[in-house]
């Protein structure tokens, strides 16, 4: 759980830093969100990297996550600013997973 929170802070600070000084929209807001949603991708894409989880259950949680952020975009903004939020969010995510593809044990945990 410590290093999935590691992802996530990381990939926020990260994400955050590279929309502020080269893609600034000119909304702190809404750089802030973007960012989250990056970080919380990678973080939960790392949580949920283990054989303790199905299949079913990592997809459940993904597009739970994804609701969340739609739900909370759309009333912090509104529904055409949070869509980008779960593009940024399952590219994280799947892009995790395919790099974890190319290891013989799947995983990017060891």
């Amino acid at each position: 759980m410590k290093k999935a929170l590691l992802y996530f802070a990381l990939g926020t600070v990260l994400s955050f830093l590279i929309n502020y000084f080269f893609y600034s929209s000119e909304n702190l807001g809404l750089d802030i969100y973007y960012a989250l949603a990056f970080g919380i991708a990678w973080g939960i894409a790392y949580y949920l990297d283990t054989p303790n989880f199905t299949l079913p259950q990592k997809l459940g949680i993904s597009f739970l996550a994804m609701a969340v952020l739609v739900v909370v975009g759309a009333l912090l903004f509104n529904l055409a600013l949070a869509i980008p939020s779960i593009l940024k969010f399952s590219t994280v995510f799947v892009a995790y997973y395919l790099i974890a593809s190319f290891r013989a044990n799947k995983s990017l945990r060891d």
